[in-house]
């Protein structure tokens, strides 16, 4: 994904804080920091407009300590607010599926822009709309043999486990889906049907036996290649809600007509020994998407392109929203978010002056407030603040190389009052 900075900067003044004005405690303790680091100086910080900062002077050693203790309490701020108990330090091996990447992109409304996502891909607007964090897992390759003969001599299933672990405690799973790759099989005359089984696996497989639980079916035609979705929330809400062992997922594939030699074949279950010309094994693999809830927030609802234009004329200086890009490249996070690699925060900034107009967007207290500030300048003028706020969708690596889609609460300023 290529990634663009605005053209221009915007001046970033010195900002006063209203004592008054009561906001929470995240966004109160983003605020201060970011004021703090345009006052410091800080070279770390440049995510921060450079115009408007104060010229390092005079101790340069001890401020320069000073702002390195800044940003790493900036930083284990925004973590926090992320939720994430550290910072996520990716392999070079960590694989992002494309499935997750395009799920971003129709959810956070860049697939309407670009046009850069898969035009047969279905949102599972059921699922998503339940949610506001999208998971996805790879299974462990090495555990994925059940060693009940040939996979593709017979209806011999392959057992996939997937490590689970990682979801906090707080996430509470309402949905899973299992897909599964299958490519066309050429040279068939025969209208060839194939049906796909997947079961939750009860009891470790023993003496050739295998003891497990039916969770979806489909029956399929060999002339395509496509991924399928199968519905395996049961068995994923018993392992995470109920504490039963996870001893993974069977999928079972058979030739329901002629030519029994291919059956399990046109589906991709496990790595091939031999390279296939035009073919990703990392993103053919079977992916376990899981959808879930941490109790804070709106949804993960698709949403169209936000527009990044400003309202109001430049030179006013009447409370307004001004610009505010936060680029993840100037803090080093662009090694575990992947998307987006930064985002229109903007901010609230302008005078609240007598008498307030309706454009203002004003409450009936900031209009008295003023008022009696017109005639005692003991009591302060009404402030300019953020008055709407929207979620930003954000798609990274967690601290286990797995792959998150999570929505953010409050993250971009959408309108600005005097309160």
């Amino acid at each position: 994904m290529e990634r663009r900075r605005p053209e221009t900067w915007t001046v970033f003044p010195r900002l006063t804080l209203c004592r008054d004005i009561m906001i929470p405690g995240n966004r109160m303790l983003m605020v201060i920091l970011l004021c703090r680091v345009v006052l410091e100086g800080s070279s770390h910080a440049s995510l921060i407009p450079e115009e408007g900062k104060k010229k390092a002077s005079g101790l340069q050693g001890r401020r320069l300590d000073q702002s390195h203790e800044l940003l790493e309490d900036f930083e284990a701020t925004l973590l926090r607010m992320f939720g994430l108990r550290r910072r996520p330090r990716p392999s070079s091996s960590a694989v992002v599926p494309q499935y997750m990447m395009d799920l971003y992109r129709l959810q956070s409304g860049e697939a309407e822009e670009s046009g850069a996502y898969d035009p047969a891909f279905e949102y599972p607007e059921r699922w998503a709309s339940r949610a506001n964090t999208v998971r996805g897992f790879h299974h462990e390759e090495h555990m994925e043999r059940l060693d009940l003969g040939d996979p593709e001599a017979g209806n011999v299933p392959l057992r996939f486990v997937f490590n689970l672990s990682g979801i906090p405690e707080d996430e509470l799973l309402s949905s899973a889906e299992l897909r599964l790759y299958r490519r066309q099989v050429d040279g068939v005359e025969d209208e060839g049907l194939h049906r796909i089984n997947v079961y939750e696996v009860l009891k470790p497989p023993r003496d050739g036996q295998l003891i497990a639980r039916l969770l979806d079916t489909r029956l399929v035609h060999h002339n395509t290649s496509r991924w399928e979705s199968f519905d395996v929330s049961p068995a994923v809400l018993r392992w995470t809600r109920d504490g039963l062992p996870n001893l993974g997922l069977a999928v079972e594939v058979s030739h329901l007509r002629r030519n029994p030699r291919r059956q399990g074949r046109h589906v991709r279950l496990s790595r091939s020994l031999h390279q296939v010309p035009g073919e990703d094994w990392d993103q053919l693999r079977p992916l376990l998407v899981t959808f879930g809830h941490d109790g804070k927030g709106h949804p993960l609802t698709r949403r169209a392109k936000r527009s990044s234009k400003q309202r109001g004329r430049k030179r006013n200086r009447n409370c307004r929203r001004h610009s505010l890009y936060v680029d993840f490249s100037d803090v080093g996070w662009n090694d575990w978010i992947v998307a987006p690699p930064g985002y229109q925060a903007f901010y609230c900034h302008g005078e609240c002056p007598f008498p307030l107009a309706d454009h203002l967007n004003s409450t009936n207290h900031a209009i008295v407030q003023t008022l009696v500030n017109s005639v005692n300048t003991a009591i302060p003028k009404a402030c300019c603040v953020p008055t709407e706020l929207s979620a930003i969708s954000m798609l990274y690596l967690d601290e286990h190389d797995k792959v998150v889609l999570k929505n953010y609460q409050e993250m971009v300023v959408e309108g600005c009052g005097c309160r």
